[in-house]
This record gives structure tokens, sequence and C-alpha cells, in this order.
């Protein structure tokens, strides 16, 4: 029997009320996680152990090593002081919503005690929002590279300070667009362009550019290219690259508009990971699906300190200073009465990386 793909109501909530009501507590919560961790059983991440018996907390004992095991272990989720229906209240604005939210709107939306626990969580999301081994764009695509973020008070133009270089790819799926990656980048050379070719289009596809000598060597033979000039044509950049200039302006509207132009240049780079996550499933059905692929891929990633999303410029928003740990407050649970478990009822779907539909 081949896998089936995720349905609304059985692997992952329709609604908000149903969020409420699938994960009421942490240890729902634990148990899902469990579920999309393991989906073929327990395997101890130390040492590779399957026999292993439930806890009554709902970690996992390993029968090999004797290691305690629970399925927030070495995730993002790791070590966190923040209820977990929390955690899940904020994948659902986050991935319910077309526009995403802020973290002034998480905190006051969740009454989370302080913007920077709100800020931390989304972030921690963000990091996973990349699936490592994803598949490389392909058939046509479209790439060029343009300059986002912004605006600074009193400096206006293309290379403004504030903005940041990025490439942008976009297939071409008949006269729609198909899915995108974007990627800051310090400069349009060849061997930059070159690096992001390899890392997201798939090597036999067509692509075109604009008329920039540096896309030439960046295709090598590995792609068949063609480059569309600006100035021979007599057509604008727009025109000629459809799909990469609305994925383009999309991407700055959604940065001036949710997060107010707040974006600093070392931290762009998560932000176009959560662009692209939402703008590559826009043609779910459900929204729900989001909320389920978003926890799919938390569990999966490893593990990030404050420390290291403040720092790390791939992974901030700003740097907000962590307030004193005596004055920090946690935000309140969102425990209420339990329910039965909806994803223990049926054998659990494929895996992502399958076609279901949405576009990965």
């Amino acid at each position: 029997m081949s896998p089936r793909s995720p349905r609304a109501g059985v692997d992952y909530p329709g609604s908000y009320a149903d969020v409420r009501a699938w994960f009421p507590s942490d240890a729902a919560c634990l148990d899902y996680l469990d579920w999309l961790r393991w989906p073929d059983g327990f395997r101890c991440p130390v040492c590779r152990g399957t026999k292993a018996w439930k806890l009554p907390d709902g970690r996992w004992s390993c029968g090999v090593c004797g290691r305690r095991v629970s399925a927030t272990a070495g995730t993002i989720f790791h070590g966190t002081r923040t209820p977990l229906t929390i955690w899940f209240a904020a994948a659902w604005q986050m991935t319910s919503q077309k526009h995403g939210i802020s973290a002034l709107g998480l905190k006051r939306t969740l009454g989370i005690g302080s913007e920077q626990t709100a800020w931390a969580m989304l972030h921690r999301y963000r990091t996973a929002m990349v699936r490592p081994g994803r598949e490389r764009l392909s058939g046509i695509v479209e790439v060029d590279e343009t300059f986002l973020g912004g605006p600074e008070p009193g400096v206006r133009g293309r290379g403004a300070q504030g903005k940041v270089m990025v490439e942008v790819a976009v297939e071409q799926d008949g006269r729609a667009l198909g899915r995108c990656r974007l990627q800051v980048i310090p400069d349009v050379a060849g061997p930059t362009l070159r690096a992001f070719m390899i890392d997201h289009v798939e090597p036999g596809s067509i692509v075109i550019t604009d008329g920039l000598a540096s896309y030439r060597p960046a295709c090598g033979g590995d792609y068949t290219h063609q480059p569309e000039p600006i100035g021979p044509s007599g057509q604008q950049a727009h025109e000629l690259l459809p799909g990469v200039h609305r994925v383009a302006s999309l991407a700055q509207r959604w940065l001036l508009g949710t997060h107010q132009g707040g974006v600093k240049p070392g931290h762009m780079q998560a932000y176009l990971d959560e662009f692209a996550f939402r703008f590559n499933r826009r043609r779910s059905r459900a929204r729900g699906m989001l909320f389920y692929r978003l926890i799919e891929q938390a569990v999966q990633a490893p593990p990030r300190t404050y420390r290291s999303l403040v720092v790390d410029p791939g992974a901030g928003h700003r740097n907000p200073q962590r307030p004193p740990r005596d004055k920090r407050i946690r935000p309140a649970s969102l425990d209420g009465d339990p329910i039965d478990r909806p994803w223990r009822q049926t054998a659990r779907p494929k895996q992502h990386g399958t076609t279901d539909h949405v576009l990965h």
C-alpha cells in the first residue's frame, strides 16, 4: 500500500479551534512531536537502538544505552521553558495567516510575557523552514539579482543603506509561477552566482537571466543558458523576467508590511527563508498543512540557543537584549481539557519530500 498524504482532521488540525482541542496540554503536544519525529517507532538518537519503553512523563528510556530521551531533545524545542501549548499556538499563528506574524503581534495575541521571547520562538521556527536535501528548482527557471530591505530614513535608491543584495530564482509553471528560492549574496561575481545555481537549480534546467556577463560562467555547461539582455530588446527588466520581479516585489511588500521595514541587513536570510516557505505552499487548500510541515521540520532541526539567534547574522531580526533572569515573565500555559489524539488513530502519512497538494 502506497503511503497516503496527510489529511486535515486526522494528521493535522483544520482550525485554531482544533489546535486548542487537539493540544490542550504539554503532554498532548509532546505526543504529537513524538509521532512526527519517530514515525517508524522510537530510535535512540545516542546509540540508534530501537529497544525502549515509554515513561510516565512522556520520555523514552533506551533499553540499549539507558538514556532517557524526550521528543524535544536535540530539536528547536530543546530545553525550552515555554509551554509546548504556546509553541504550537505560535506555529499556527505563524503559518495560518497569509502574511505571517511579527514578534510584537505574537506577544499580544498569545499573551507572551516579552517581545524577546516571542522573537526567539519565531526565529527558532525560521531556522527549521529550510529542509536539508530539499528538491532543487527545475524546468524553466528565471534567475536575477535585486535589492531588498530598508528603507533607511533619508536614503533612497536601489543600493540604499539598509538594503541587501538578494539572488532570486523562480520556476515557470506554464503561465503561473512555481517554487522560488531567495538567498542573500555578497556580490554578483561568477563564483558567487555559480554557488547559488548549484545549491538551488537542478542541472539540465533552462536558466533565463538578464545580460549580466557573470551568468555565463555561473551556468557553465550544467544548464541551458538563455540570456535576455535588456538593451537590445527595448523591454524593461520586469517584462523580460516577470517571475523573479513579481516574487521580489511580494517579498519587499511583506518585509515593509508585516515587519515594518525593521529587518536588519545581517538578519535578512531568516526572513527570506520564511517567505519562501510560505510562498512555495501557497496552493495548499488547508492552512493546517503548513502547520503540519513546520512542526514536522522543527523536530528534525537542531537546537538553537538564544545567544546564537542574536549573534548569528543569519537568524535574527534585530538584537534584542535578553531581560534579566529574575524579571523574565514565563508565558501562561494554554492547558485545557484532554480529548482523544486523532493522529494516533490511523497509519502515519508519508513524510515530507513526496508529492502532495503543496509546492515543496
